[in-house]
């Protein structure tokens, strides 16, 4: 995978930079967006300048290369994984906490409407 997916010596940087901090970043920007009930769209935009404070890093600190598109989409595609994940996770949190006589969690990153209820097209 060495080449593919990351560029340093070790796969252990590529997941200590890319998957630990910076998915912990996408998580909690994606929790921040749902917290305000903000479109997830806009994740799309903010995961777009993540990636490039996350390919700084790897420059910084272990001598990788800084504009290179292939590792920047790499980057990304996993800061959008975890971002999305963080978002839905939250919206379902949410969905079932302010509106439980409308909705039942199923997971969590889904809800669907209790029985009986009448919803909205646009609430779902």
């Amino acid at each position: 995978m060495q080449g593919i997916l990351y560029e340093e010596p070790t796969v252990w940087l590529f997941l200590l930079v890319t998957v630990i901090m910076g998915g912990w970043l996408a998580w909690m920007s994606g929790r921040a967006i749902a917290l305000t009930w903000r479109p997830n769209w806009q994740l799309v935009v903010y995961m777009l300048i993540l990636g490039l404070f996350v390919r700084f890093i790897h420059f910084a600190l272990f001598q990788a290369t800084l504009l290179t598109l292939h590792y920047y989409i790499v980057d990304t595609i996993v800061l959008l994984i975890f971002g999305f994940a963080g978002w839905r996770y939250n919206r379902a949190k949410q969905m079932t906490r302010q509106y439980h006589w409308l909705f039942e969690r199923t997971g969590p990153f889904g809800w669907k409407p209790r029985a009986g209820a009448e919803i909205r097209p646009e609430l779902l």
